[in-house]
């Protein structure tokens, strides 16, 4: 596109530029650019977001559990609640920016003269300052400290996804709270293997059970359960357990166990085995 055409795509009704091209609001990129704002006006601060990893066992993830989580950040005032006030006091506006939480200024660019907003250096983007500062945090609303969360960490959570809590990160003064993000890692099981929903296993049986059928008990996260294997089994051959999987985590049913079945074929079988193997392959 030449710039005659860009012109022609920016140029409102009135000869003026509505500065929307192809779904982007330039307004809104200039405004941060230079700190003036677009469309919405003046944007809210947010704290920096954190990410913590915790470490959960196969079962863990099936059954869902409450884990503790323990970091040190940046906390609103305990004392003051973040207001940066001390108790039974109150706040008055702020005569820098007549509670705008902003301040124009002009500079000078290649293009001329441009008003931009900043946020007020005295209130922090508040609006208000405290007719008192609080004690604790010196009237910056914001003390650095060990902080607890219990996350609730729910069934059917799979290695790598993560769960956030809403402004439970950095918090920031003027601003609200940044989020915490909880990322699940899950250690290795050495019998059981997941695939999505669905949940893997292996079983080994005898050459006689494999033949002649049987009834043995497999290892499920539910706990011990028992399959039939029906006569003429082969090896590697899968049976599926319904709804003994990974819950949904819209808790709407669960995945399949399934079971793969190893033939166990001895390497050195005895002369009896040997002649009774004999027996069985002439009437085959």
């Amino acid at each position: 596109m030449n710039w005659e055409d860009f012109m022609n795509a920016t140029r409102g009704q009135g000869g003026g530029f509505n500065m929307n091209f192809n779904g982007a609001d330039f307004g809104d990129i200039f405004g941060d650019m230079f700190g003036f704002g677009g469309r919405g006006g003046r944007r809210q601060k947010k704290g920096r977001d954190i990410q913590v990893d915790v470490e959960l066992t196969f079962q863990e993830t099936i059954t869902g559990i409450e884990k503790e989580i323990n970091l040190t950040k940046n906390n609103p005032c305990a004392i003051c609640d973040g207001s940066g006030a001390e108790p039974e006091t109150e706040l008055k506006t702020c005569s820098t920016c007549s509670g705008q939480g902003q301040v124009t200024q002009v500079q000078r660019t290649i293009l001329g003269a441009m008003q931009t907003r900043a946020t007020c250096p005295d209130c922090q983007g508040k609006g208000k300052i405290p007719e008192t500062k609080c004690k604790q945090c010196n009237g910056g609303g914001i003390e650095n400290g060990r902080v607890s969360y219990t996350v609730k960490i729910p069934a059917g959570i799979d290695n790598g996804q993560s769960i956030r809590l809403n402004e439970k990160g950095e918090a920031i003064a003027g601003g609200s709270p940044g989020d915490l993000f909880v990322v699940v890692h899950v250690k290795q099981d050495k019998k059981f293997e997941r695939d999505g929903f669905d949940i893997y296993t292996e079983a080994t049986i005898s050459y006689p059970q494999a033949v002649l059928g049987d009834t043995v008990e497999i290892e499920t996260v539910d706990g011990a359960k028992k399959l039939v294997i029906p006569a003429g089994t082969q090896s590697h051959q899968q049976f599926r357990l319904k709804g003994l999987g990974v819950p949904h985590l819209r808790g709407n049913g669960r995945g399949s166990q399934y079971v793969k079945i190893i033939v166990d074929i001895p390497k050195k079988p005895s002369r009896k085995a040997k002649k009774l193997l004999k027996e069985l392959q002439e009437e085959v």
